[in-house]
């Protein structure tokens, strides 16, 4: 077993980390403060290839692998989870849906522009109803004449409103299937779909630099042409879609602990009390050790499922453990940054206790802890039923 980085995944990791330290970790306080999309840390990132990382060459991608994809993630998240996310939802959730399932013709159309980081794509599934409970989707697309007629709304929508964005995935029923179940469709909305609107954006605990919208869809028409991918297959693509968006959550999740520690250990050693470094005090060397440990773990959980999937293997359990994993850690990391820091871990300004702000929402975007436990779960329950099965045909 090598645990080793290939040369080109190393680059991206320190191409990111380096990007991060001097460029966003700096200006992290005033974006969360300002609440401003920081645009000029976007087109920089896409001038690294960052924003494009994983998406195929031939349309302006960066062509890098998803273990590469997860350790710059991880980077970036370090310095700002806001850019963080801005980064994966483009990528995992935005683009590479249309890498995986689109036409050429949709590739060459929507892909390309967004490849290169130039423009952003967003993902729309999350509604009132519907979220981890995608068949509770109420958003409708009917076919008229080669166009689709699109009624309904969306939620909490990354990247779904800013001045550079294309475009939006929506998920949308498209008819009822014979076990009664909804059929799902996935469509290419473009920004200027006639019957297509943005609400304001939305004041948040945490993430404030990064962008989020609801979406509204009143008989929003495009052409039968933007299906992405088969009709009634948006429910398979949203599964898969997820897979590696939890992964990289889970990198994000890394990259906010990782930042945690280095505020708590920093802290611990400036610190005096009882005329000592309270770094001495058995109790905080507890505190930081347990922080490492964990951070290590579920780094190691982030690489083994990225790489699972560069493999084209199965990774779906591994990936929701990641995510729970990671995204605990990194809530259990804040807790502890803040507690370090005593009553200045607890004032606005303090960096740690913005993480701690921005922490929660990991545990429950792109899949609930209690959704990935269910999966886990129910995972092992059909690999231990299949087990008992070939052992009573061998019995047999």
């Amino acid at each position: 077993m090598n645990f080793d980085l290939s040369a080109e995944q190393r680059r991206w990791r320190d191409t990111a980390r380096e990007f991060a330290r001097e460029e966003i970790q700096p200006r992290a306080e005033r974006l969360d403060r300002e609440q401003k999309f920081p645009y000029d840390i976007t087109a920089e990132m896409a001038k690294l290839g960052l924003m494009g990382l994983t998406l195929p060459e031939e349309y302006g991608g960066s062509g890098g692998d998803f273990v590469a994809y997860n350790l710059a993630l991880e980077e970036i998240s370090r310095a700002d989870t806001s850019v963080g996310i801005t980064m994966e939802a483009h990528i995992s959730l935005g683009c590479s849906p249309i890498a995986a399932y689109g036409t050429p013709e949709q590739k060459e159309k929507f892909l390309a522009s967004c490849a290169t980081g130039e423009r952003l794509w967003a993902f729309g599934l999350t509604e009132e109803e519907a979220g981890t409970d995608a068949g509770g989707t109420r958003t409708t697309a009917e076919l008229h004449d080669g166009q689709w007629k699109i009624n309904g709304s969306k939620k909490w929508i990354t990247n779904s409103g800013t001045d550079i964005t294309a475009g939006v995935t929506v998920m949308a029923r498209t008819g009822t299937r014979e076990d009664g179940r909804a059929e799902l469709t996935a469509i290419l909305v473009p920004q200027d779909a006639p019957g297509y609107t943005r609400g304001p954006a939305y004041e948040k605990l945490g993430w404030r630099a990064s962008d989020q919208h609801p979406l509204y869809f009143e008989d929003c028409r495009v052409p039968q042409e933007n299906t992405l991918g088969e009709r009634g297959r948006g429910f398979r693509q949203f599964l898969a879609t997820l897979d590696g968006g939890r992964v990289a959550v889970a990198a994000l999740s890394v990259g906010l602990a990782q930042a945690c520690f280095d505020e708590a250990i920093q802290r611990a050693k400036e610190r005096r009390q009882f005329g000592r470094s309270i770094s001495e005090f058995q109790a905080i060397q507890f505190k930081l050790a347990d922080m490492a440990m964990e951070i290590e773990l579920a780094r190691n959980m982030v690489l083994k499922a990225a790489w699972l999937r560069d493999r084209g293997r199965n990774f779906s359990r591994e990936a929701s453990m990641a995510k729970v994993f990671a995204s605990e850690t990194a809530k259990r990391a804040a807790d502890q940054a803040v507690q370090i820091h005593g009553g200045e871990g607890f004032m606005e300004g303090s960096a740690v206790a913005r993480y701690w702000r921005q922490v929660k929402i990991n545990e429950i975007g792109e899949g609930t802890s209690e959704i990935n436990r269910q999966i886990i779960a129910r995972s092992m329950l059909r690999e231990e039923s299949a087990e008992e099965a070939r052992e009573k045909t061998a019995a047999q």
